[in-house]
């Protein structure tokens, strides 16, 4: 497709909640070690909302610190994609509420549930509202309240996940913005990660409360396997589709889910350990905030300068995958 103007990130911003859950506290609530989880995930402590916080309230925190970096007025957003597996309620969409809270009443709004490939899904698609000439600026959104849906008696799941939320606004810009991306998917590994129960596949009842099926269900070893391979590919073909080689890049920003994964996607694109950008200890998996929340603190601790070539990637439930490239 020939590109019409160039598209890039105008401002950003990003939130999390105050309360941190370390792994010495999850020793207290599940049979597990700080020991075991650090070696097997690199996460040393992740964020949580206080009760009753919805997504929508993140979302609109990160939000406005993004409209106040693009130096930008609530009602001049024309477009809101909020990108999240955990929404306030099935319907509407929490990008409503988030419309709403900040007061961008010019804005059409959608979700995207590609659950951690969500924030990458949401950049393309405002891409090409964007480019097309439709929409001068839009605000893309990655929050999770993963803390809703996870099962604390689980310990192979209850360790990995937070809440949180990032937001960038995009517009026009003179030079570099997005070069190119690429997205995938594959609807046939759909039962290694997911969420059984509240859809119309098996509706809230007494059944489902009691095999707890409102928590997320996952098969870790075939979900790590195929993220290393499907995160290697999408980096390398929208490397490419820029004409650019892996030896450009000046900042890989992979979906922060697990340092073995990072650690084995780096070393097969054949990156050195300073040019990946890595928050995974602090934060854990916050799925569709994930790269969002690290391209956020990237920028803030000059891991970014103008002209770098930055590429984020991100691997999630669906399965979906895809990836970003970026010039600062």
């Amino acid at each position: 497709m020939t590109r019409k103007k160039l598209v890039g990130i105008a401002g950003l911003g990003m939130y999390v909640p105050k309360k941190v859950l370390t792994n010495r506290d999850l020793e207290k609530m599940v049979d597990t070690s700080d020991e075991w989880i650090t070696t097997r995930t690199g996460i040393k402590e992740r964020r949580l909302v206080q009760p009753g916080t919805p997504s929508s309230t993140l979302a609109a925190k990160a939000a406005n610190k993004a409209l106040e970096s693009a130096n930008l007025k609530p009602e001049e957003i024309e477009l809101i994609i909020v990108a999240t597996i955990t929404p306030d309620m099935p319907f509407p969409s929490t990008s409503c509420f988030v419309q709403s809270k900040i007061g961008a009443k010019n804005a059409a709004c959608f979700d995207i549930g590609a659950a951690c490939s969500g924030f990458i899904y949401g950049l393309v698609t405002a891409r090409h509202f964007i480019d097309s000439g439709m929409y001068k600026n839009a605000l893309v959104i990655g929050v999770e309240v993963l803390t809703s849906v996870t099962d604390y008696t689980d310990r192979n799941t209850c360790v990995l996940f937070g809440d949180g939320a990032g937001a960038a606004v995009l517009g026009p810009v003179t030079s570099g913005g997005i070069l190119s991306h690429y997205l995938g998917a594959d609807g046939d590994l759909a039962n290694l990660l997911y969420l059984p129960g509240g859809g119309s596949c098996n509706p809230a009842s007494k059944d489902t409360l009691k095999n707890r099926l409102h928590y997320i269900k996952m098969s870790g070893s075939e979900v790590f396997k195929s993220a290393v391979r499907l995160m290697t590919d999408a980096a390398t073909r929208a490397v490419c589709d820029a004409n650019l080689g892996c030896k450009d890049i000046s900042l890989l920003i992979p979906h922060q889910a697990n340092i073995r994964i990072i650690n084995s996607v780096r070393q097969r694109i054949g990156l050195p350990e300073d040019k990946v950008y890595l928050n995974v200890a602090k934060y854990g998996n916050v799925s569709a905030a994930s790269t969002i929340i690290a391209l956020c603190e990237a920028v803030k601790e000059k891991r970014i300068k103008k002209g770098d070539i930055v590429v984020l990637v991100a691997f999630g439930a669906g399965f979906t995958w895809g990836s970003i490239v970026l010039k600062w």
